[in-house]
């Protein structure tokens, strides 16, 4: 029905949808030696990043198959890898952000580190502006870095007086947002940084923020326990989502926009159709997630979380759900 990301998008229904989700199958990736903080897909969809608390990152080649061998290891960091994010405009070029002070850029062609660049906080989150001229990383002392990757250099510093969760440019990347731990999300025009909007959005930390792919929504997760989504014309609040029971720590929209993955503390990841604001399908994890990242035009779902071993010690683990629609892509 829809396959690639500039084909023209037709809306499932919630009948539709349970459909297409209820054939599905979920791969394991086993390749890290503590738990994995985050995963994202490169912008072709060919390769998928990992970070991990054992301080490096793995770049993978999914469809090739499971074993680590399929995968290339990124060593330098000294501390966690607590966030990564690939070039929007470049296949090949990652961003990762470390508890070290530093962010490092990759070659995945390589598998080696070409830049790296000293910052003056733990970082512990990192977005890559659209044109991917910019990178945004941001520290446990609530400071915002701009790096310009032209010249690698510090180009901009924004000292918050509340405390950052999550940050994220818009689809045109002339706004600019970040999650409060006053449940509040705040808008900004770029690159002025001139604070232009405060939404009220949860009634407590607002942990997580993703845009819509295309450009109508926001949504943010919060320790609320809900996902609440946004419209980007008139910054209203459209609906919440309140399948999950736990503080929400991580959100991801599907390439088309139609439907949202949200995860915590619960025994599975929810997947709902964002406009009728309805759960369409439950993936069983069993423990915690930490993050989970839609491929950026099939049905995948790469998540991973807490998961741990036979023997007591963390799995170092992801996994990779698809849908019926996905799985012979």
């Amino acid at each position: 029905m829809i396959s690639k990301k500039d084909s023209i998008i037709s809306e499932y229904t919630q009948e539709e949808a349970s459909k297409l989700f209820s054939d599905s199958k979920i791969k394991e990736y086993r390749g890290h030696r503590e738990k994995v903080h985050t995963v994202a897909w490169n912008c072709d969809g060919r390769r998928l990043a990992s970070g991990s608390v054992d301080k490096t990152a793995r770049i993978w080649t999914p469809h090739r198959g499971t074993d680590v061998r399929y995968s290339v290891e990124l060593r330098g960091h000294t501390d966690s890898v607590d966030q990564l994010d690939w070039d929007p405009t470049h296949a090949d070029r990652l961003a990762t952000a470390s508890c070290d002070r530093t962010v490092r850029l990759w070659d995945q062609r390589t598998g080696k580190c070409t830049t790296t660049v000293q910052t003056q906080g733990e970082n512990i989150n990192i977005c890559w502006s659209p044109d991917g001229n910019h990178i945004a990383v941001g520290d446990k002392n609530d400071t915002v870095s701009i790096i310009d990757t032209r010249t690698f250099e510090i180009v901009d510093q924004q000292v918050n007086n509340v405390e950052v969760n999550e940050i994220s440019w818009n689809t045109s990347g002339d706004l600019f947002y970040l999650t409060t731990g006053q449940g509040t999300i705040k808008i900004f025009d770029y690159p002025s940084f001139k604070l232009l909007h405060t939404l009220r959005a949860h009634t407590a930390n607002c942990y997580c923020i993703e845009i819509d792919p295309r450009g109508r929504y926001l949504a943010a997760g919060s320790a609320d326990a809900t996902v609440s989504l946004w419209d980007l014309e008139s910054y209203t609040c459209l609906r919440s989502f309140t399948e999950l029971r736990w503080p929400v720590r991580t959100i991801s929209f599907s390439y088309d926009g139609q439907f949202l993955a949200s995860a915590s503390e619960d025994s599975y990841v929810d997947i709902s159709h964002v406009r009728l604001g309805q759960s369409v399908k439950h993936i069983d994890c069993s423990a915690a997630m930490n993050t989970v990242a839609w491929h950026p035009f099939e049905y995948h779902l790469a998540f991973a979380g807490d998961e741990k071993a036979s023997d007591g010690s963390y799995a170092g683990n992801f996994k990779i759900w698809s849908a019926s629609a996905s799985l012979s892509s």
